[in-house]
């Protein structure tokens, strides 16, 4: 996709609430960003309440913060109800919030496991859960997963961190299915290599051949000014001239 006039977008976005998993910093700080530079306001979440105070300042009078783990479904309601509490309502949810333990299987304990599902997988089912009955309320609305190359290339060492995001790809799918007919709609994009320094692989911004954060911030305003008519349902994102191995 390429980008949309900034008008278009404008149109779309002014008094729409986003609600963005994960965006104190990296992926979900620029999709924060991106949405309130075109009218939205929007609630970032994440687990380290000075990250979040610091990216809500930067953020400014359009966003507030709360801090919610993803692995605790109660935590997730609260989340979502302090965005409608505290923004009037709900029309965008991004689920980016995730965590990647790079271990062969044999290595890894069972904690670490439960840690990578509980965030990656069934942290996004609660935040679904608890936001479509505010989306049905609004007529509707977008729900953005951001998954990633991982759930359908896997590689060695990253046995929990993939089958997480192929789990998410498949119930991405479902989800898009069934809550279609209450217009809302269900993406999720696939990004490879981001220059985030994500569980400590490699450093970021140190890359230039990778995917930025702010292109896949890019890209859900690009989803977000789509047609309601059309439903791209699946993103894949790679670096457009990666390393030669």
């Amino acid at each position: 996709m390429t980008g949309s006039p900034a008008g278009a977008v404008d149109a779309l976005l002014e008094g729409k609430v986003a609600l963005i998993t994960g965006g104190s910093k990296g992926i979900g700080f620029a999709i924060a960003e991106a949405l309130v530079s075109q009218g939205a306001r929007v609630m970032i979440t994440g687990r380290d309440a000075a990250d979040l105070e610091r990216a809500q300042a930067r953020l400014g009078p359009r966003a507030l913060s709360v801090s919610a783990d993803a692995r605790l479904a109660e935590e997730v309601e609260r989340a979502v109800q302090a965005t409608v509490d505290g923004h009037g309502g709900l029309d965008v949810l991004v689920n980016n919030a995730g965590i990647g333990i790079f271990k062969n299987a044999a290595d890894m304990s069972s904690a670490e496991w439960q840690s990578i599902i509980d965030t990656n997988l069934s942290g996004v089912f609660y935040y679904c859960h608890a936001a479509i009955p505010h989306l049905r309320r609004r007529g509707g609305g977008w729900i953005v997963n951001i998954s990633s190359l991982a759930g359908k290339n896997p590689f060695t060492g990253g046995a929990a961190y993939c089958a997480s995001k192929a789990g998410l790809n498949a119930f991405s799918e479902a989800l898009m299915q069934e809550v279609r007919y209450d217009n809302i709609r269900v993406t999720y994009v696939m990004p490879g290599s981001v220059a985030t320094g994500f569980s400590g692989r490699g450093e970021p911004g140190k890359a230039d051949w990778k995917i930025q954060p702010e292109d896949i911030g890019q890209m859900v305003l690009d989803l977000l000014a789509m047609p309601p008519r059309s439903l791209p349902s699946r993103v894949e994102m790679r670096p457009s001239r990666p390393q030669k191995s």
